[in-house]
């Protein structure tokens, strides 16, 4: 699983609905990413304020993002380093493999990178004859299996721990080691690949801010691999949306404390990484050559339309992790890099209305994304914004299409629209029975699939309006 298109959605989702493995491990990483986060709020009275604060950040970033990106690559080169402009993502990957070769790379050690994976940078390296080697350890096994990440923070969260033991038996070599428990899992993770931080000839890493005014990329990691990748090898890339720029070091540090409450429930996470440009004379470790390749890929068309807000997104991933559709199916039902809600909106925007046409539909429009976002983008709002562009655009299904051109004619008649759906209800409620639930539809075969529908009340909410009260008389 995970190499699938968004245009295949519902199929994907019908496949992860089915895998029991999937089940344990979604509900395993739910509650612990739910619950965390949950403490780490309450633990900081202050958490509500430091959002706004954080929203008012994300937003200058946007409103002066040239300006902002401009004195950053200023700074950087100040600093010794070299700026790359992507504006697409052949473009980034034609810029990262001539900095490889220019550096006579055999070996390159990538750490974690949501536009390295975006702009599909490990085929391009490894078509280039490079040994690229994933150092974070959800991206390794990830990269093991052959396989997407499918969340943005945990890109491994649907595998169970049994389900990596196999993994690392069947694909490294050497005797058999006990990998019973998580600590041997990562100490085997390590002892693979200490072996390529000593022999990167070019480490990259991505990038969660840029700091413009010194020319600074912060990288937030908890494991420390991405340091090594950083300070070993000769070359250092980092790789980054042009979206990820903010002010100054203060306007960082707003944003670091609320990345980590909101995506592991962590006051800040164990390794918080400042690089700004390559080694210096002082310095006691570091790489001869530092780039940062900056890139577009439709954010600046983002920036000028009717879904600005998503540029605030900070890749935390609490929305996927509340969002009852991801912890259902899953990351790579979604086909693209991005998943959930976040992903429901970044995915059309970037590989067009017709490929990723289901993805804003897959949204029961809760609204629980919305409030445990940390710089308050609209989500739900947004997906009814994209839903309203695919009728518009008339990509959505022929099904699909006849039967909300068939609602909006009931709707326009309401006596009509108040007897048809008194009949349904009844209907509903008689075929329920005694167990209060619906397993099928015939009309909609893909209702009952996944669950069960609980039963109408019998009556629609205008009877049960008009209705007398005992209490309140008759409120007609």
């Amino acid at each position: 699983m995970g190499k699938g298109s968004p245009r295949d959605f519902k199929r994907q989702a019908g496949v992860a609905l089915k895998d029991p493995a999937l089940r344990i491990a979604l509900g395993r990483a739910r509650s612990g990413f739910v619950e965390k986060r949950t403490q780490a709020r309450r633990q900081l009275p202050e958490f509500d304020r430091l959002c706004a604060a954080a929203t008012r950040v994300r937003d200058h970033s946007i409103d002066h993002l040239d300006t902002l990106l401009v004195r950053f690559e200023q700074e950087v080169l100040a600093a010794g380093g070299q700026v790359h402009w992507a504006a697409t993502a052949a473009e980034a990957r034609q810029i990262i493999s001539g900095i490889c070769s220019d550096a006579g790379a055999r070996v390159v050690a990538k750490g974690k990178s949501m536009v390295g994976e975006e702009i599909a940078l490990n085929p391009a390296l490894e078509a280039d004859g490079l040994t690229v080697v994933e150092t974070d350890l959800g991206e390794y096994i990830v990269q093991l299996a052959k396989e997407r990440p499918s969340h943005i923070i945990a890109p491994a969260v649907h595998k169970t721990r049994e389900q990596v033991a196999a993994l690392f038996a069947r694909r490294h070599e050497g005797p058999r080691r006990d990998l019973s428990g998580i600590p041997e899992l990562v100490d085997e993770a390590r002892r693979v690949l200490r072996r390529a931080f000593l022999s990167a000839d070019v480490g990259i890493t991505g990038a969660n801010l840029l700091i413009a005014d010194t020319g600074t990329s912060v990288l937030v990691t908890n494991e420390g691999n991405g340091d090594l990748c950083a300070t070993l090898p000769d070359t250092h890339v980092v790789i980054a949306g042009i979206d990820k720029v903010v002010a100054n070091a203060t306007d960082a540090a707003t944003v670091l404390r609320v990345l980590a409450r909101s995506a592991t429930g962590q006051p800040i996470t164990a390794y918080t990484s400042f690089f700004s440009g390559p080694k210096r004379a002082e310095d006691l470790d570091g790489p001869k050559h530092f780039h940062v390749v900056l890139l577009d890929n439709g954010r600046a068309d983002i920036r000028q339309g009717r879904y600005r807000d998503m540029l605030r997104c900070i890749r935390c991933g609490a929305c996927l992790n509340h969002c009852p559709v991801y912890t259902a199916v899953g990351g790579h039902a979604y086909g693209a890099v991005y998943p959930g809600p976040m992903g429901a909106v970044l995915t059309p925007l970037q590989w067009g209305l017709r490929e990723s046409r289901d993805l804003p539909n897959a949204c029961t429009l809760n609204g629980r994304c919305a409030d445990v976002c940390p710089v308050h983008i609209p989500l739900p709002a947004l997906l009814r914004q994209l839903r309203e562009d695919i009728h518009d655009a008339k990509v959505e299904g022929r099904m699909q299409r006849w039967l909300l051109g068939r609602w909006v004619r009931l709707a326009l008649q309401p006596d009509r629209y108040r007897r048809v759906t008194a009949q349904v209800a009844g209907l509903l409620r008689r075929l329920a029975g005694a167990r209060g639930r619906v397993s099928r539809l015939l009309p909609i075969p893909g209702w009952g699939r996944g669950r069960d529908m609980p039963a109408p009340a019998g009556k629609t909410f205008f009877q049960q309006y008009r209705t007398p009260s005992k209490s309140s008389g008759d409120r007609s």
